[in-house]
């Protein structure tokens, strides 16, 4: 599936904000599931754009915006062929035990996904057993998710702990996710969070949830297929309706935008989004600020 996508974040100042310092990731993943055929990335004020790999080999771009400025903005366009996956081979819950120590980081608690309540428990899940697929429990339990969890754009913010969530069980995408991180990880599968896109009605007769911002949603390790998303906001499996941008252990890992500054005491922050099929023009062209 031949994807476009149009991602603009506008940060509006009570004043003038100077010296400010940024990082983007907002340039898709180009991996098994995907090819990256065109991204551009413009900043107003106009400024030099350098990109580096950061420690989970993501892309980021990073600029410094040393004069005064009321505002600034970053528009990026993106072009991505996504394909679909095989179906995930099965995995005896009994080799889980040998993952613990490869993949220690994504094992392990977080501010964000803390590992000390009983989140199975509080979801309304059940823990896996000696004997399960693991593949079919991840599956049952990204359904489940999707089922128990209430969707509700604004419900909560980016900094929102996982405890407030739970407490209510309505949130956004980010919160799915966190969720279902603190699950996998209390039971040994090692899993970590995904920043990226859906698009909303990928074939016209299916909806999607969460296109119309950044989207997020987890990958699974399974030995035999690797790293394999499943999307608890939706109830699915990840599809050719994905974009994936970056990967971390949790959101912090891989905010869209992130930055300092020095004046302006508030700010205004406004993101639009919008993922639609491409077609041959959507290769060519210069990009333009929205």
């Amino acid at each position: 599936m031949l994807l476009s996508v149009e991602h603009t974040t506008t940060y509006a100042y009570d004043g003038q904000a100077w010296d400010s310092f940024n990082e983007v990731r907002l340039q898709p993943a180009d991996d098994y599931r995907q090819t990256l055929l065109r991204f551009d990335v413009v900043v107003e004020p106009e400024v030099s754009v350098r990109t580096h790999r950061d420690f989970y080999d993501n892309t980021v771009h990073h600029f410094h915006l040393p004069g005064r400025h009321p505002r600034m903005q970053v528009h990026t366009r993106s072009v991505v062929s996504t394909y679909a996956i095989p179906t995930p081979q099965r995995v005896p819950g009994e080799l889980l035990p040998e993952l613990r120590h490869r993949f220690f980081e994504y094992l392990s608690p977080t501010e964000r996904v803390p590992l000390n309540d009983d989140w199975i428990g509080i979801f309304g899940s059940v823990a896996i057993r000696e004997g399960d697929d693991v593949v079919t429990w991840i599956t049952d339990l990204t359904a489940h998710l999707q089922r128990r969890l209430n969707y509700q754009s604004d419900s909560t913010t980016v900094d929102t702990p996982l405890a407030d969530f739970a407490k209510t069980q309505t949130g956004v995408c980010q919160d799915f996710a966190h969720a279902m991180l603190a699950i996998c990880r209390s039971v040994g599968i090692p899993a970590r969070y995904v920043s990226g896109y859906v698009h909303a009605n990928p074939s016209g007769d299916e909806s999607m949830i969460g296109a119309e911002g950044s989207h997020a949603w987890v990958e699974v390790y399974l030995p035999g297929s690797g790293w394999i998303g499943f999307d608890p906001t939706n109830g699915c499996i990840i599809n050719q309706a994905h974009v994936k941008l970056a990967v971390g252990r949790d959101y912090d890992d891989v905010p869209p935008v992130r930055g300092l500054r020095r004046g302006a005491t508030t700010e205004s922050l406004t993101v639009e989004v919008a993922v639609r099929h491409a077609g041959p023009d959507d290769l060519t062209g210069d990009p333009t600020p929205a």
